[in-house]
This record gives C-alpha cells, sequence and structure tokens, in this order.
C-alpha cells in the first residue's frame, strides 16, 4: 500500500550523535519504502549558511540524496532553527523546498502542511523576533558575515531562546486555537498537519477539522505514515 511519511523537529546536532544514528536508521529502514518523505522543519538544531561543512551535514545530503535518486521526492519547509537553510544545500541532494503553507491532496483529503511557529501567534515575542528575521535584507546582511561570526551569533540567539521560554507560560508557546481553525478554513482544508510544538497528538478539533502534531525526536524518533485507509503515528 502507497504511503506518505512525515517527520520534524529532529534537531539535528553534532552533540547529538544518538539522534543522528535514529535518523541514519530512519533513512535507511523506513524513507525507502514511502511515497514520498516531508520534513517540516528542524531537521537541524540551527543553520547558520549553506557554505556550513561538517561531517553531519554531509551525512544527512548523502542520505536524502540516496532517496531522491531512487526517485523519491523529499520536501522540506523549513522551521525555526533551520530557515536558512537554501537552495545551495537543496539542490546538491534533491531536496524540494516549500513554501511556509502547502497544500497537498494526500489520498484524497487536502491537507496542510507547515512547520507551526506561525500558528502560535500568543507568543508575541516570538513572533516579532520572526518577522525580523525573516526579513530578506537581513538575512542577505548575515549570510555574508563571516562563519565563525555567524556561529558565534547563532549560539547566543540560541541560548537566550532558551532562557526566555523557561520565563514564558506554557500555553503561548502552544498554537492559537481559533487562529489555526481559520487558517485552515482559509486554505479549504480539513486536516493540518505540522510540528514545532513538540507535542505529538491528533486532535479531533470538530468532527470535520483534524489537526495533527508531529513529535520531536529525542530519545525516540516521531514519524507520520499517511495512507488510503488513515493516519498513524509509527
Amino acid at each position: 500500500m502507497k504511503k506518505t511519511l512525515f517527520i520534524a523537529d529532529l534537531h539535528l546536532s553534532e552533540n547529538r550523535p544518538d539522534l543522528t544514528a535514529l535518523f541514519v536508521d530512519f533513512m535507511q529502514q523506513q524513507a525507502p519504502k514511502a511515497e514520498a518523505l516531508y520534513i517540516l522543519g528542524d531537521l537541524f538544531d540551527f543553520w547558520i549558511g549553506d557554505d556550513e561543512r561538517s561531517d553531519l551535514i554531509r551525512l544527512v545530503q548523502n542520505h536524502i540524496r540516496a532517496m531522491t535518486q531512487q526517485g523519491i521526492p523529499c520536501y522540506f519547509i523549513c522551521g525555526n532553527r533551520d530557515f536558512l537553510l537554501g537552495q545551495q544545500f537543496a539542490k546538491t541532494c534533491g531536496l524540494q523546498r516549500l513554501p511556509d503553507y502547502q497544500v497537498i491532496d494526500l489520498y484524497g483529503t487536502q491537507t496542510l502542511i507547515c512547520h507551526g511557529d506561525t500558528l502560535c501567534i500568543d507568543d508575541e515575542k516570538y513572533q516579532q523576533f520572526r518577522r525580523k528575521v525573516h526579513q530578506k535584507w537581513r538575512q542577505r546582511l548575515f549570510l555574508c558575515l563571516p562563519l565563525k561570526l555567524r556561529l558565534k551569533i547563532a549560539e547566543n540567539i540560541r541560548a537566550k531562546s532558551k532562557a526566555d521560554k523557561q520565563q514564558k507560560p506554557v500555553e503561548i508557546m502552544d498554537v492559537n486555537p481559533e487562529f489555526t481553525l481559520q487558517i485552515m478554513q482559509q486554505f479549504a482544508v480539513t486536516r493540518l498537519i505540522h510540528g514545532h510544538t513538540h507535542k505529538q497528538h491528533i486532535h479531533q478539533i470538530t468532527p470535520q477539522y483534524e489537526r495533527i502534531v508531529l513529535g520531536d525526536w529525542d530519545k525516540t524518533a516521531s514519524v507520520l505514515e499517511v495512507n488510503e485507509l488513515g493516519v498513524r503515528f509509527i
């Protein structure tokens, strides 16, 4: 039976070889059996530009390229950690980049996919930060900086973000239910799949609307399988 797989929030980094091992196992054992793979953001813990080189980056590219060369498409929506992942990386491994919101037909069901951070509108401080860093002129300016300086800036931002999260109410870091439903209606879909919040769950919003949240990868891999019969986490 045909199936499509979805993953998000792997947060791969040199500091977590266990996550890298999970990713490699997934790409070798499960991904080749799929009709398509969608990565909904935060594949990497942070990304400072396509000119960065590391063993981890080469490993990830090699495994994605091995899959796409078999004719299995791999799609990517950027997350809040790897929004600078660009066309150079994608071209190297055959990855197909998608916009923040994308509607796809999943075996007869119109489905909206996104990373999920744009749905967390109650976190006004984060949304202000997001608008700034997604300005193209800021991105071009950042990418002109030396690699070592970009790395230092990224580490500082990540440390500040971690400190800020500890002070924020938990509820504002989740999606806004009313806004999320409005987005689904705007795109004329009955199903939404996203990541970002790390709260793996299938929400039946109403008898008509379904919201599926991908989990993060920590001790286990969160993988969503969609086929003609429905959806399930594997």
